[in-house]
């Protein structure tokens, strides 16, 4: 009998039988001959293994994302400021995430796939390493001894001159940044020689939890509108036509997490993987994020909807595996992931009386010269306020 395992493409990520072919090695599938070796067959223990290592994994990024995001939220450094999704971005995702799928389908049906991978294999290995930087450098920075010489940096890229000047870049660092960049850097050329399944995991979660920390939707209904989208997107590019697992099949890039199911056979050179798309985490993560926010938001000091839609993605999460291995059937993942994350939140809010409450939040976009200008003159109005109070 034939075991599944969970495939990705780019965008989003599915659940498929092992019977089409693994774009993470070059090894056949389950029982058939590649290079004269055999795949091993997985074992129960193997796959609970790796389908548990799976959710432990897509859970780590959200839950340290969600808690990043807020600080993110609050910060002041322009190279950290949160991208925010707006209503129309959020209506506009699917149709362009289904043009990029298309586009990349045509392209490897047109070109050749090692070109096209080479390249790609280029692009996220930089992307991979600025990621991962990001990722650890919190973390690294309680190593360093405190006599460390830190200096600080800052890249400025603008456009025009005198009142006309534009800044396109501007990123500020430090000497502890280029440390981990330089460690990051080390993971990379690992990844680009080998493609070894745990520095595309490194890669993987670095992705992810930049991904749940940066991208804010800026209300509930936003992300109500991006999860009901990509619900659609999802099912019909599974159920509908062959073109996401084509993709998925030819695409090799760390857009995937991936644990191998004989690794208690094999070690750290198994070669049967299971695998999980970045976008099934990404996507519910930053309306997870949202929700933590809201939470904080009402100033009860209590995570009520940040736990609720927690638990639902596990719940949703761990019903695609169910789904997949009962019906044997590729498994859109959020077929099951959007009602369950939308859902819990939405009876938990009904229940407590708060519906109002939680569609009426609103995130600003910081990058929003209305937002700028509105919040400039708030900022002079309190000012002038606090003059007139001390003339008195």
């Amino acid at each position: 009998m034939q075991r599944p395992e969970l495939e990705s493409d780019p965008e989003r990520s599915f659940v498929m039988d092992s019977a089409l072919s693994d774009p993470h090695n070059a090894s056949a599938e389950a029982g058939s001959p590649a290079n004269g070796t055999t795949r091993p067959p997985s074992t129960p223990e193997g796959i609970a293994l790796a389908y548990g290592s799976l959710l432990l994994m897509a859970l780590l990024p959200i839950f340290f994302g969600a808690l990043r995001s807020v600080r993110c939220a609050r910060g002041k450094n322009a190279s950290d400021m949160p991208e925010t999704i707006t209503s129309r971005d959020a209506a506009r995702f699917p149709i362009i995430a289904s043009c990029t799928l298309l586009g990349l389908y045509l392209f490897f049906k047109i070109f050749s796939q090692e070109y096209i991978n080479l390249l790609l294999s280029m692009y996220f290995f930089v992307l991979g390493i600025l990621a991962l930087s990001h990722t650890i450098s919190p973390f690294m920075s309680k190593f360093f001894p405190a006599n460390f010489p830190n200096r600080q940096y800052q890249l400025l890229f603008t456009q025009g001159s005198g009142e006309n000047k534009e800044e396109i870049i501007n990123y500020e660092f430090d000497t502890k940044d280029l440390v981990c960049l330089g460690l990051s850097s080390i993971v990379g050329v690992w990844y680009l020689l080998r493609k070894h399944w745990i520095a595309n995991n490194l890669f993987g979660l670095a992705f992810s939890l930049n991904g749940v920390e940066l991208l804010h939707l800026n209300n509930v209904s936003t992300g109500c509108i991006l999860l009901g989208g990509l619900f659609i997107y999802d099912i019909f590019w599974v159920f509908g036509t062959n073109v996401m697992v084509t993709v998925a099949r030819s695409f090799e890039a760390p857009i995937k997490l991936v644990f191998p199911q004989d690794l208690l056979e094999r070690g750290l050179e198994a070669n049967n993987f299971a695998m999980l798309g970045l976008g099934d985490i990404v996507i519910p993560g930053i309306f997870i994020a949202l929700l933590l926010r809201f939470d904080i938001s009402l100033k009860k000091n209590t995570h009520t909807y940040f736990y609720t839609s927690f638990a639902a993605y596990i719940f949703g999460l761990g019903l695609t595996i169910f789904i997949m291995h009962i019906f044997k059937h590729a498994q859109p993942a959020l077929l099951y992931l959007v009602p369950a994350c939308i859902g819990f939140p939405v009876l938990v809010a009904l229940a407590k009386g708060e519906v109002t409450e939680m569609f009426s939040y609103e995130e600003s976009n910081p990058k929003d010269p209305a937002a700028v200008t509105e919040s400039k003159e708030g900022a002079e109005a309190s000012a002038s306020e606090g003059l007139e109070k001390k003339e008195k």
